[in-house]
């Protein structure tokens, strides 16, 4: 049992590194940040973190870094739709 969720916690912070690297990509090299906000997004249903532990009980730092996180996809969403209405 324990093999099962160090595996699928290893999986989950590995997809969410990608995604995270998906959207630096986009960003940076493509430009396009409609596609990296929505990577960014894609990237908070792997939560690094133990999933199994409620939000109430995670330490302060974890809740920190998944709401700015979600401020930084709220961002860049922001972005890409003001880029969008100079066109």
């Amino acid at each position: 049992m324990e093999e099962t969720k160090d595996s699928s916690l290893i999986y989950n912070r590995v997809l969410y590194a990608l995604f995270v690297f998906l959207m630096i990509y986009r960003v940076f090299i493509k430009e396009d940040y409609l596609d990296a906000a929505s990577s960014l997004g894609i990237a908070l249903i792997f939560d690094p973190f133990n999933q199994k532990i409620p939000w109430n009980q995670k330490p302060i730092w974890q809740k920190a870094w998944l709401l700015i996180h979600l401020s930084l996809t709220a961002a860049l969403f922001g972005c890409a739709v003001g880029m969008g209405d100079k066109i």
